[in-house]
């Protein structure tokens, strides 16, 4: 399988938040890599994925990173795929990665999800590489269905919830 998908962390110690994100990928049956790379650690590896990443057939990056977040911004630098950056709340209740990855200057985007954001980052990358793929876009309508029908479901439990000045 060739990866479309790749899924890049500062350290492992990002894997708990950013396990939502492949569970999702692979669920939907969506070919995904991951690795752990660091902007200030492994720099040069770095530029080597994110200058390579292209060629090799990945079309979304998701790339995660808490306290010092500069990884999802230092890969967009160096690519024309999408990168989605998901701050980690490592330090500040994750405030200071959340700007550290929104921020970015003026020609070089990062999509940004919410702090923790590795479901909504997996989401966001099937939506991108779904434009032109009518299977993917089924997956997509089937996964949205299953939300509605699982607050259709509260909905229903709720109803037998009694209360006595409740009036529904």
């Amino acid at each position: 399988m060739i990866p479309l998908v790749t899924i890049i962390m500062g350290s492992t110690s990002d894997l708990p938040v950013m396990e939502k994100a492949a569970q999702f990928l692979n669920e939907m049956e969506i070919p995904f890599e991951m690795n752990a790379l660091s902007a200030h650690r492994t720099p040069e590896e770095v530029e080597q994925f994110a200058k390579g990443a292209k060629e090799r057939g990945i079309k979304v990056i998701i790339a995660a990173a808490g306290m010092a977040a500069h990884l999802p911004g230092v890969i967009a630098s160096m690519t024309t795929l999408p990168v989605i950056g998901v701050p980690i709340n490592s330090s500040l209740e994750g405030m200071d990665a959340l700007l550290a990855i929104v921020q970015m200057p003026p020609g070089i985007p990062v999509a940004t999800v919410g702090i923790n954001g590795a479901l909504n980052a997996a989401i966001l990358a099937l939506q991108i590489i779904s434009t032109g793929d009518a299977s993917m876009q089924e997956k997509l309508v089937n996964y949205k269905e299953s939300l509605k029908n699982k607050i259709n479901k509260a909905n229903q439990e709720l109803a037998s919830v009694s209360y006595k000045f409740k009036t529904n």
